[in-house]
């Protein structure tokens, strides 16, 4: 089934992923990480895309963000590209494309959705047998959440704050949450959506998003319509 065209709409959270062309790693060494955060953080703040939860992984990474405006996500991933990527070529010696293409996204029902989204991007190093704890993973921002370690290029979502009325009572409530396991049916839910560019929410979501953008969010049924309604028996 083919994937639909992309659909961005202000300020919704929108769970990305970029990977590196034929899953090729596109962070080698430390100074990777954190030359693509840094242009991260500036390109974030210069196109008003809040980041409420991220993952680099060595050949691909996850995002969970709100932009601001339609536009906004896609200038701030295209102005980080043009940096990181010639960056990455000179560094290593290397000519040509380093993406797989354009990044991919799924918009999220956040009252459903966004605290999953958030685990399942955080935890990705723990699932990948990268780190045993996810707080032992540098590069990702689950040790924010965990109060662990701040972050700077995290901007808290309005559902990490219903957690507690103090930092302490978030961060201890985000620690709970985060520590049962994803289910496989949790994980496949998640990736679907986001690998075929499906809004991510409730039925009540969906149809009401539909309505907002006026635009199909959902696929098409597979097979040819019929030229009459065929009879029942």
């Amino acid at each position: 089934m083919a994937r639909l065209p992309r659909l961005i709409v202000p300020n919704q959270p929108h769970h990305v992923i970029q990977t590196g062309a034929n899953n090729q790693d596109v962070f080698l060494h430390a100074d990777d990480y954190k030359a693509f955060l840094d242009w991260l953080r500036t390109a974030a703040r210069t196109y008003k895309v809040a980041i409420h939860a991220y993952c680099l992984m060595p050949n691909h990474l996850h995002l969970l963000v709100t932009p601001s405006d339609d536009v906004g996500l896609g200038q701030m991933m295209q102005w980080v590209g043009r940096y990181y990527v010639p960056y990455f070529n000179q560094k290593y010696s290397r000519t040509g494309t380093l993406w797989n293409g354009r990044y991919k996204t799924s918009l999220i029902d956040a009252d459903e959705y966004f605290m999953l989204c958030s685990r399942y991007i955080e935890f990705n190093p723990v699932r990948n047998g990268l780190v045993a704890r996810a707080e032992d993973y540098p590069w990702s921002s689950y040790c924010h959440h965990a109060g662990i370690r701040p972050d700077g290029l995290v901007t808290d979502h309005a559902k990490v704050w219903e957690l507690g009325n103090t930092p302490f009572q978030r961060e201890a409530a985000y620690t709970a949450i985060s520590e049962p396991a994803l289910s496989a049916e949790q994980l496949d839910v998640v990736s679907k959506a986001l690998l075929k560019g499906w809004p991510l929410g409730s039925d009540k979501f969906k149809t009401a998003l539909q309505n907002k953008v006026k635009r199909q969010v959902l696929p098409a049924k597979r097979g040819r319509p019929f030229k009459t309604k065929p009879e029942t028996t």
